[in-house]
């Protein structure tokens, strides 16, 4: 059994990187509240055709990333079931499922884990953790502010405001974005003998991947690619506007990036990232766009909507922030006659509201040294003559000093501890 690992890809949450964890997402959940996100909670696993709607078959996240699986061992299509690798289209399935659209502007915050089958890296495993945000319901630029503005403030809660960099891009309305799309197959179309395998298959289905392309040939060609800005019509070109005014506004800075591109037809007007240069290749740690056309797609009605993601590995690997662990007081009985005084004991405090550890076995001398190791703030002392007086000795493990408490005076006493 000592040779067993966590699955490749996979990572445990011991109790340090479990209070840097939480500490994002509490501070991140507090946030968003102030923001009208209330918190909600999608399934881990949902049909596979949830997305492969919203990703595109020809995705690498659908063809290549996806954890998926018959339910029951069945063979139809229709049980089909796959591990979430993004939470954006479990909350738009809950939108239309949940027949929320009678309850627009819908505010969701969301936290928890997402599966992608990919080569693990610094900050990025096959289970990763995100947190979001979503804006369903609200077609106006003020939407897309407010979204940003709660992503940079969580960001700043975190103590990275210095640490990122807001990039910023459009993609136009749908009639922009088609012109767009019609440029670019004609410019690629003319290299397309100097085009990966990859970008070539996406050419026609989907010219605007080939724009995030990694492969160095592929980039090279990108470099030489007409620019999005040049066929935004009147309307997209306004919506941006009144996005970057917003922000201005609000004091949030940002940098144009022409190439930030979502290649998904259902993006479209805001798409943005903050990044940072401390985390290598993984420079991302904060992505969303505009996507009004995403809950139509799906089958729901035409919604708007705009939201971001952001990993939580990432986030605590960069930020100083975390929950420090309680410091408990220590129970330790001496000998058995105060063992049941000591169980009870510890009950009654915990219920006080106190964090409580019982010094379970070994001599008087061990059981101090464990409270010490625990960062214990106090310990009690229970004996035969603690057990005669209804009383326990209490050490202050700071100072060294310690007294004898009644049992009646022992959740009062301790409260003043420091």
């Amino acid at each position: 059994m000592s040779s067993l690992q966590p699955v490749r890809g996979t990572h445990d949450l011991l109790p340090e990187a479990m209070r840097r964890h939480r500490a994002v997402v509490e501070a991140s959940r507090m946030i968003a509240l102030r923001y009208g996100f209330q918190e909600m909670a999608t399934p881990i696993f949902e049909f596979t055709e949830v997305f492969k709607r919203t990703l595109g078959d020809t995705s690498d996240v659908v063809t290549k990333e996806m954890y998926t699986f018959i339910a029951g061992g069945r063979t139809e299509e229709t049980d089909s079931i796959t591990l979430r690798p993004e939470n954006t289209a479990g909350v738009a399935r809950a939108f239309i499922s949940g027949g929320l659209a009678q309850q627009i502007p819908v505010k969701a915050f969301y936290a928890g884990p997402m599966f992608r089958h990919e080569r693990p890296q610094k900050g990025r495993q096959r289970q990763f953790h995100q947190i979001g945000v979503e804006l369903i319901g609200v077609p106006q630029p003020q939407a897309d502010i407010e979204v940003i503005a709660c992503g940079a403030h969580i960001l700043e809660e975190l103590g990275l405001g210095d640490a990122v960099v807001l990039e910023l891009n459009t993609l136009g309305d749908p009639a922009s974005r088609a012109a767009y799309r019609a440029a670019l197959v004609e410019y690629f179309s003319g290299h397309i003998d100097s085009l990966s395998e990859d970008s070539r298959s996406r050419l026609e289905r989907n010219p605007l991947r080939i724009l995030d392309s990694k492969d160095e040939g592929d980039r090279k060609l990108v470099a030489g690619a007409p620019l999005f800005e040049a066929y935004l019509n009147q309307e997209s070109v306004d919506f941006f506007a009144a996005v970057r005014a917003g922000l201005d506004n609000l004091g949030i800075n940002y940098q144009l990036n022409p190439r930030l591109v979502r290649g998904l037809d259902y993006y479209c007007h805001t798409a943005f990232e903050f990044t940072t240069d401390r985390l290598g290749a993984q420079s991302a740690v904060m992505a969303g766009g505009r996507y009004d056309g995403l809950i139509k797609t799906m089958g729901g009605p035409q919604t708007p909507g705009v939201g971001w993601a952001a990993g939580i590995e990432r986030l605590a690997m960069l930020s100083d922030c975390k929950e420090p662990a309680p410091r408990p007081v220590v129970v330790v009985p001496v000998g058995e006659a105060a063992a049941v005084t000591a169980l009870a004991l510890t009950q009654q405090l915990r219920h006080a509201g106190f964090t409580v550890e019982l010094g379970y076995s070994g001599n008087l001398k061990k059981r101090l040294q464990r409270a010490n190791k625990q960062n214990a703030r106090a310990a009690l002392l229970l004996g035969d003559e603690e057990l005669a007086s209804q009383s326990a000795t209490l050490r202050d493990l700071d100072s060294g000093e310690q007294e004898l408490v009644s049992l009646s005076s022992l959740v009062e006493r301790l409260s003043r501890l420091a």
